[in-house]
């Protein structure tokens, strides 16, 4: 991911084109979140895992051999496809193989896989750049897709009989299960969206901060390095806290950490507050992380689960591409601190909300746990 805009440029792109390239791959993932949770209910997820890591690793090798922005483009935009069909087909294996009452901690070590990765990718990729050139990242990239498809090729094949039964009678198409949750994806569908848009921030609102008041590259890759290792730290706490607490207590501080954190920001004039403000945020986000799986392994109905989690994942997407885009939207009439503050109190209105629907996820499984809990003592 951060060499992708500097490609862009080698190729001749602009920066705004640049920038645009890097986008694609959140337009990819939008594209693809629908037909990707059709296609995991056709074939499984086993072999969507093996597809979208090969398929990926195409789109690396073409971005490493392309000479236009036009093939680069092309081969980011496919690699966001395939991380949307990688993500829907994991979730749902989880949802298989985990008991209930470990899913949290379990979608949050999952969802820590992916920060380590961040974590670690950038550091081989900036080793290989030294040793041989830019295109070299999309090798190792390609690479590793490889090397994850083989990996997804020796766990179980789930669900073939469901699959039969499924062929023999029709799939359900994925316009009726959104239109069977409708009320579902629109309440807590759009807590997913708010708990998207507050995570991708960081990513937006944070380096724009750190430039306008004068941190180098440098400095600021630190205090990024610094958040990540806590945000890595508090992946299993908050797992734990969704489990045996529920998943409010969780969900409520990742949006409101970001929303403290952008009414914080405005203050932050030097490394130090800046690197403050960014431990609140990935204090929140540590503690989040697989707080959107999570809800929708709790959501996702029997029937139609995968096309139900390509609707789910759409939410998500849907805040992750939508936060830039609101700081960018604000920033382009006011000052930075304007969107900074703008952007915060958005995120306590959205905490309300977000509060509210996770609420009533931990109300109905409390009520769900202790109707057999019932049973057990009458009998």
């Amino acid at each position: 991911m951060p060499v992708l805009a500097l490609r862009a440029r080698d190729l001749g792109a602009d920066v705004s084109t640049a920038a645009a390239i890097v986008a694609l791959t959140g337009v990819g993932m939008l594209l693809a979140s629908l037909p990707a949770g059709a296609l995991v209910a056709r074939i499984g997820e086993r072999r969507a895992l093996v597809a979208a890591g090969f398929a990926d690793a195409g789109a690396m090798a073409l971005a490493a051999l392309t000479d236009s922005v036009a093939g680069l483009a092309a081969g980011v935009l496919l690699s966001g496809m395939c991380w949307t069909m990688f993500l829907i087909a994991r979730q749902g294996f989880m949802i298989d193989v985990v008991p209930i009452t470990h899913r949290a901690r379990a979608m949050s070590l999952l969802g820590g896989s992916y920060r380590v990765g961040v974590l670690v990718g950038p550091l081989i990729g900036a080793g290989l750049i030294s040793l041989t050139g830019l295109t070299s990242v999309f090798w190792l990239g390609a690479a590793m897709s490889v090397a994850a498809s083989l990996l997804a090729g020796t766990m179980p094949d789930l669900g073939e009989e469901k699959r039969a039964a499924a062929r023999e009678t029709g799939h359900v198409g994925v316009w009726s299960v959104i239109a069977g949750h409708r009320r579902l994806l629109a309440t807590l569908g759009t807590a997913v969206v708010i708990l998207g848009m507050s995570r991708s921030l960081r990513l937006s609102l944070l380096p724009l901060w750190a430039d306008h008041v004068g941190l180098s590259a440098s400095t600021t890759s630190l205090i990024f390095a610094g958040a990540a290792a806590l945000d890595v730290a508090l992946m299993w706490p908050g797992g734990w806290l969704m489990d045996t607490r529920g998943r409010m207590v969780v969900a409520v501080p990742v949006v409101l950490s970001m929303a403290i954190a952008c009414l914080l920001l405005p203050l932050a004039s030097s490394a130090l507050s800046v690197g403050l403000v960014m431990a609140l945020i990935a204090a929140g986000n540590g503690l989040g992380s697989g707080i959107v799986m999570t809800l929708g392994a709790d959501a996702a109905p029997i029937e139609g689960r995968s096309q139900f989690l390509g609707a789910w994942r759409l939410c998500g997407d849907i805040g992750n591409t939508g936060g830039p885009l609101v700081v960018s939207a604000v920033a382009a009439v006011a000052p930075l601190a304007t969107a900074c503050l703008v952007v915060g109190l958005l995120g306590l209105a959205g905490a309300g909300w977000v509060g509210y629907w996770t609420g009533r996820v931990d109300h109905d499984r409390r009520t769900a746990s202790a109707v057999p809990a019932a049973a057990g003592r009458r009998t």
